[in-house]
């Protein structure tokens, strides 16, 4: 089946799927899965259960296929990624909201390895003292730091601000988390720059 389909374009392939050739979804499928593992691995910190992530992923993916539309969407690569991490961070939400989640288990910061932006694995503490502004090497955020930090969140943002910082710690930039949560870009990173103020008020205080 690689052979047969791999000289062709995604585009062109759903274009033929949407003619009648069903054996096309498999392939798009197989070819796709281990965008939906890079996915999960990067939404687990969040809290869901892998398992339960990859299926949600497969899930959007189908969607992506079922959906694409090449004269109104970018690649079908860029949709795809889309609607696998907005059909991932769906289920999150909803795991959340059956599970009322205790308030110093809203995040894992301390000690969740997570790859940032630029590919590289991250402690999630160290990106938000990034993204308030100061170096890791600066602030010591012990366990009850930790907590506090946790509180701040949950006192301090509104609703839409915890979901885009959900997002950013996964390694998202603001475009990709407008796209996910359906908001347009300014206000999206209007929430982001927020969000560092809001962080960088706590972070300095306990860096004290």
């Amino acid at each position: 089946m690689d052979k047969e389909y791999g000289n062709y374009s995604d585009e062109e392939l759903v274009g033929r799927l949407r003619d009648g050739e069903e054996s096309i979804t498999e392939y798009l499928m197989n070819k796709y899965k281990n965008l939906v593992r890079s996915k999960a691995r990067s939404m687990y910190i969040l809290g869901a259960d892998s398992d339960d992530l990859i299926q949600e992923g497969m899930i959007g993916l189908f969607k992506a296929l079922r959906d694409y539309d090449s004269g109104r969407d970018a690649s079908f690569l860029t949709f795809a990624d889309l609607c696998v991490s907005r059909q991932m961070y769906t289920a999150v939400q909803a795991s959340r909201r059956q599970k009322h989640m205790p308030l110093n288990t809203y995040i894992s910061l301390h000690g969740s390895v997570v790859r940032n932006r630029d590919g590289e694995e991250e402690e999630l503490v160290n990106m938000i003292s990034d993204a308030a502004g100061q170096s890791p090497e600066d602030v010591v955020i012990d366990r009850e730091n930790v907590i506090q930090l946790e509180q701040t969140i949950e006192r301090e943002l509104s609703n839409f601000e915890k979901q885009v910082l959900d997002l950013y710690l996964t390694g998202m930039g603001y475009q990709q988390i407008a796209k996910v949560l359906g908001r347009d870009d300014k206000s999206t990173d209007n929430a982001l720059q927020r969000i560092k103020t809001k962080l960088k008020k706590v972070i300095g205080r306990d860096a004290r």
